[in-house]
């Protein structure tokens, strides 16, 4: 974790820990440190958080002030301002967002030319400048030079890069999704202003709910942090499906035609066979993270997919998808990656691809989902003094060691602890909630009994 920016960008309460002036100069750093053999070209999208537009404002000062051209794509996703730096040949992309946290909080996120989440490098660059130690070239730089004259970046009006980013998703459908009933719930967020044009464009009789941002009610009682709304209006309406975003619509949940959950477990259950039967899931292997359920592990087990854990983060599940290939992968929370058509998880393309096996299979999304059998887990966190030595300890670790024997191939234990609090976080996935307290219980007791507990 960085100072400033952890795995999504720099993240904090707005004109708290996150303020106009923190964007100034990022958006500073990044068109001087672009723009230093040729003038930089910078693309910015944003959400509908009403202190997303001081910070877009702020952003694109600083950079056109170091002599960057700033394209805003005004409210948009974060998959869009991939889109279209990857396609149109920018030197980065920006999106000003907190995803689905509250309306109070925001965030700056940071895209390489490629599209894929910045590199450590250059975002160690950017903390170094914020924090007054930049060193580059074998000197300090405690201020960057501003541009004058001709040399003053412009900031450009480009609502045209979102249009292509809709036709894009539209192209990448395989069939007409005409006659199926389709609720999506936009979270008041940034899918607003794409995804049901995208869905009608294909033909959907297409509800929509929390389609009214007011800058201040992005992800409130929406979106797929609160899918209950949802299920309730496809349940209630006789919808066919229901798709839930977050608050930039880099995620997606669905809802199947009874209004039950399906989430990014099941989501990559769904994909993964699709692709197998078809014969191109790439290293037969689904990318997941070790906090994917049991369940799904299971599932795939049976029919013969291969799957890579990765640690808790779609930027490290994209890692290990450039790194051996494979075509899709993901969270449980709903961020999929579809490494073929997309650089980051991206929720409307998510939706497409879930209508596309419903469609190519003929089949209801609760008979697609049916085979991943969810297990009750039960989560415990433990604050102690020094995580890395209560984990180590040989007496916790036998605890550990007897859960995991007593489970066997019924269930799962994961220690693992958070990368930002004094916390170690103990899981276990068995096939009762009651057996998962217990074993979990368990494990806790021997880490308060040696002493590592607060």
């Amino acid at each position: 974790m960085g100072r400033y920016f952890g795995t999504d960008g720099f993240r904090g309460k707005a004109n708290d820990n996150l303020t106009a002036m923190h964007a100034f100069e990022v958006g500073r750093f990044l068109g001087w440190y672009y723009g230093r053999a040729e003038k930089a070209r910078i693309v910015v999208g944003k959400d509908t958080r009403r202190s997303s537009y001081m910070l877009e404002y702020a952003l694109s000062a600083g950079m056109a002030a170091s002599g960057a051209d700033v394209y805003l794509l005004h409210v948009t996703t974060t998959p869009s301002v991939s889109y279209v730096t990857r396609t149109e040949g920018f030197d980065c992309g920006v999106m000003i967002s907190a995803s689905h946290n509250p309306y109070y909080d925001n965030g700056i996120k940071l895209l390489n030319r490629e599209g894929e989440k910045m590199d450590d490098a250059t975002i160690n660059l950017v903390e170094d400048y914020l924090d007054g130690k930049l060193e580059m070239d074998g000197r300090p730089w405690k201020e960057l030079p501003l541009a004058t004259e001709e040399h003053v970046g412009a900031v450009i009006d480009y609502s045209a890069g979102r249009n292509r980013y809709i036709g894009y998703l539209v192209s990448l459908a395989m069939y007409s999704f005409k006659g199926m009933k389709v609720a999506l719930d936009c979270a008041n967020g940034s899918a607003w202003s794409i995804a049901p044009s995208v869905f009608k464009a294909l033909g959907a009789d297409v509800h929509v709910i929390n389609d009214a941002p007011d800058g201040l009610n992005i992800n409130t009682n929406a979106g797929s942090t609160h899918i209950e709304g949802l299920q309730k209006y496809v349940k209630e309406n006789g919808m066919d499906v229901g798709f839930a975003f977050d608050g930039d619509a880099d995620r997606c949940l669905a809802v199947d035609e009874n209004g039950e959950l399906v989430d990014g477990d099941k989501i990559l259950y769904i994909y993964g066979r699709y692709l197998k039967e078809r014969g191109e899931l790439a290293n037969n292997t689904v990318v997941t993270t070790i906090m994917s359920n049991f369940g799904l592990y299971k599932a795939f087990d049976e029919i013969g997919i291969d799957y890579a854990k990765t640690a808790v983060g779609d930027k490290y599940v994209y890692e290990r998808m450039v790194e051996c290939g494979d075509r899709i992968g993901g969270e449980q929370s709903g961020h999929i990656i579809f490494s073929k058509y997309a650089r980051t998880g991206d929720g409307i393309l998510t939706s497409l691809k879930v209508m596309e096996v419903m469609l190519a299979k003929k089949q209801s999304l609760k008979r697609l989902a049916e085979p991943v059998t969810v297990y009750p887990q039960v989560l415990i966190n433990v604050r102690v003094t020094d995580k890395k030595t209560a984990q180590a300890d040989p007496n916790v670790q036998a605890a550990v060691k007897a859960v995991a024997d007593k489970l066997g191939d019924t269930g799962r234990i994961l220690v693992r602890e958070s990368g930002t609090e004094p916390v170690v976080r103990v899981m276990v996935e068995a096939e009762s909630e009651a057996l998962c307290r217990e074993l979990a219980q368990s494990v806790v007791d021997v880490i308060k009994d040696k002493g590592h507990a607060v």
